[in-house]
């Protein structure tokens, strides 16, 4: 269960990663639900998607805490 949270959220993040603003909700809500392994998943994954987007690179300081 807990690894289909993960993915589904990695999908939203996706379809919202045409708007700044909705991403970084969307990120700020999972770092808030997902356990802590999952978070530092995450962190990698959303490093590797803002990497070539840097209109998103401002999402990284919800995953500094």
């Amino acid at each position: 269960m807990a690894r289909a949270m993960l993915e589904y959220t990695k999908t939203v993040l996706k379809k919202v990663s045409f708007d700044t603003k909705l991403f970084c909700k969307e990120l700020k809500k999972a770092v808030q639900r997902l356990l802590p392994a999952e978070i530092e998943e995450l962190k990698q994954w959303v490093l590797q998607f803002v990497n070539d987007k840097p209109q998103l690179q401002e999402s990284l300081i919800y995953l500094k805490a």
